[in-house]
């Protein structure tokens, strides 16, 4: 499953997402998900304050579906003035036979990942 960043700037003090906090906008982290913290490493600083604090997690919101299906938002901002960095949104999925995690946050990146639930993982090709 491909995910791809969803970025709509409004302006930095209530945007989806701020690309002068930002080193990268959305890399690609491959197979990592993360569903709380962040990526610390893309970050360069608040443009709004100059400072190189905390990023906070705030308006942390968790979605369970009666399938099992849950999805996690929230925003990263900034400790000092509250400026608002980024938004984040991390999904697990389970079917029948896998589970699928997917993280999408201009922050923290993209990624995305498929488990096997069942002992063998019918993917891998037996050698046999």
């Amino acid at each position: 499953m491909k995910v791809k960043c969803t970025i709509i700037i409004i302006n930095h003090t209530q945007s989806v997402m701020c690309k002068d906090c930002l080193k990268e906008i959305c890399p690609n982290r491959g197979n990592v998900c993360l569903e709380t913290g962040s990526y610390l490493l893309n970050y360069s600083g608040c443009a709004s304050c100059k400072s190189l604090s905390f990023i906070l997690i705030k308006e942390k919101n968790v979605a369970e579906e009666e399938n099992g299906d849950e999805t996690v938002t929230y925003n990263h901002t900034c400790n000092e003035c509250g400026h608002l960095i980024a938004s984040h949104e991390y999904t697990f999925t389970l079917d029948e036979e896998f589970q699928e995690y997917s993280m999408n946050c201009a922050l923290c990146g993209y990624g995305s990942d498929t488990v096997s639930i069942l002992p063998d993982d019918p993917r891998e090709k037996q050698l046999f």
